[in-house]
């Protein structure tokens, strides 16, 4: 995943690419009917909602820190790198985050929306996001409530 990132942001200049479930080679694999719908709903709503010029809004990802890469910083757990992730150049990261206001899931949305009203180009790689093996799902009624106000508040403040 990370030589994809790093090829497309070369290929472009990109400030930001994000891997996408729902770019042409992407998907979804293990999830059931339910979970796939409303992570397509979720989605459709931020694109009318919010225009952010990214097909992949609501893709977790985790934060290694970035201040201490002398180049482009991954945003990912630790190695291998999962699904989805994305990658940032260092000043952008900075700008970004230190104009981001939302907490939680609402986070991740931001950053791309965000992104795009300052001006930042972002690209896109397709991913293929395999569920989880062991665990559980956060999804729930208090998680889809949580980013319901969070797309409205992003929407009413970008």
């Amino acid at each position: 995943m990370s030589v994809a990132l790093n090829s497309k942001q070369k290929e472009g200049n990109y400030d930001m690419v994000s891997g996408t479930r729902y770019a042409l080679g992407g998907g979804v694999y293990g999830w059931d009917l339910r979970r796939k719908l409303i992570s397509r709903c979720a989605n459709f709503l931020a694109q009318i909602l919010l225009r952010p010029g990214a097909s992949d809004l609501t893709g977790s990802f985790r934060w290694l820190p970035p201040l201490l890469s002398a180049g482009p910083a991954v945003i990912s757990s630790l190695l291998p790198l999962p699904n989805p992730c994305r990658l940032y150049k260092k000043e952008v990261l900075q700008d970004l985050i230190s104009k981001c206001v939302s907490k939680g899931y609402v986070f991740q949305m931001e950053m791309v929306v965000r992104a795009r009203e300052l001006g930042y180009s972002v690209g896109e790689v397709p991913i293929s996001f395999v569920d989880r093996v062991y665990g559980e799902s956060k999804l729930g009624g208090m998680e889809i409530v949580s980013y319901a106000k969070g797309l409205l508040q992003l929407f009413a403040t970008t």
